[in-house]
């Protein structure tokens, strides 16, 4: 495996067969990953970029089989913030010092654009890159949230398996979610996506699709986490994923997108408890801590066990910059937009 690793750092560029050869050897895991943190190193520095992580609304109109937020789920207790509350919110993570908040929900109709918008442009006030993660929306939508002042768009298309996306996302099609991310582009976000690994039924073959869609898109962040089964979806019983293929998955995006911005998810934590750690050392750059205050981080579950529901936001602030700080990486001050070379064939 050891060519194909130097060629995918050297020229970010693998085929559909060469992925899938890495992704079924473990034997390379080791010089795959320090590829990773070598090309991390080399094209978007030491600096780890903190986006503090807003859960506003746990209310959704979609169904999607693996989400423990999903419509049909009567065991969650739902909530939704008021606007003042997240703006509040927000303006507490600019006083912990992070440049970028996160504001994330499920598909809640009560959210109108007036309502995104009217929150985009008070938050604004702060000084804050303004992420939203808030699902599908018409061309219209995002053009509206953009004109208020959001500077980027998480929408994880979790898998480019047609048949498995419409399996495990009931009456969503990939089409529209290709769609969404295609319009996102064209206005001028900065694109975040991702995807699940692990899920039933997903193959190395699907997991290296996703890998050369994002580098089509020419994705601006991607996320990647391990599938981790909830008791009260129709996946319950399924096999739940693997941080070490999630990794091997992360590893390769780094080294096909070697400027694009990488987090190292809260999933991997939640399976390993050096998860995140673990993801910095392989090719992430990026870490989205919580900074919804009180009960609310344990009603946002989109999976079981997530990790540090209990905290506060300053202990969670002061626990992973001193975790950042042990691996001798310093925390940006900048709001951490995506670095691009023009010349670079891979961009």
């Amino acid at each position: 495996m050891a060519p194909l690793i130097h060629k995918a750092a050297a020229a970010h560029y693998l085929t559909r067969d060469e992925l899938e050869l890495i992704l079924n050897d473990d034997g390379c895991n080791d010089a795959l990953f320090r590829a990773a943190d070598k090309v991390r190193r080399q094209y978007v520095g030491d600096e780890v970029h903190l986006r503090g992580l807003i859960e506003f609304s746990n209310i959704c109109r979609q169904n999607c089989c693996y989400c423990g937020l999903r419509r049909d789920n009567p065991h969650v207790r739902r909530y939704r913030l008021a606007e003042d509350t997240i703006v509040d919110f927000a303006a507490k993570a600019a006083s912990y010092g992070y440049r970028t908040v996160v504001l994330q929900s499920g598909e809640d109709e009560y959210f109108t654009v007036e309502r995104i918008c009217s929150v985009v442009r008070r938050i604004k006030e702060f000084g804050l890159a303004i992420t939203l993660s808030i699902g599908e929306k018409s061309f219209a939508e995002y053009q509206a949230y953009r004109e208020a002042g959001a500077d980027r768009y998480l929408l994880r298309i979790e898998t480019t398996d047609r048949q498995l996306y419409e399996d495990l996302d009931p009456g969503m099609e990939l089409a529209n979610r290709v769609r969404c991310l295609d319009d996102l582009r064209t206005l001028g976000y900065e694109v975040g996506t991702g995807c699940l690994v692990g899920l039933p039924g997903q193959t190395m073959a699907s997991l290296a699709d996703d890998i050369l869609y994002f580098r089509a898109l020419d994705a601006d962040m991607i996320g990647i986490g391990p599938f981790i089964p909830h008791p009260d979806t129709p996946l319950a019983a399924a096999k739940g994923g693997d941080v070490i293929l999630s990794m091997k998955v992360m590893a390769l995006i780094r080294l096909l997108l070697p400027y694009s911005n990488i987090p190292a998810t809260t999933a991997m934590e939640t399976l390993h408890p050096n998860g995140r750690i673990l993801a910095l050392q392989s090719g992430a750059n990026v870490v989205m801590p919580n900074v919804t205050e009180g009960e609310y981080r344990q009603w946002y579950q989109l999976y079981p066990g997530k990790i540090c529901v209990n905290d506060t936001p300053a202990h969670c602030r002061s626990c992973i910059t001193g975790k950042i700080a042990a691996i001798g990486r310093p925390v940006a001050t900048t709001h951490g937009f995506r670095q691009r070379n023009s010349s670079h064939n891979a961009i």
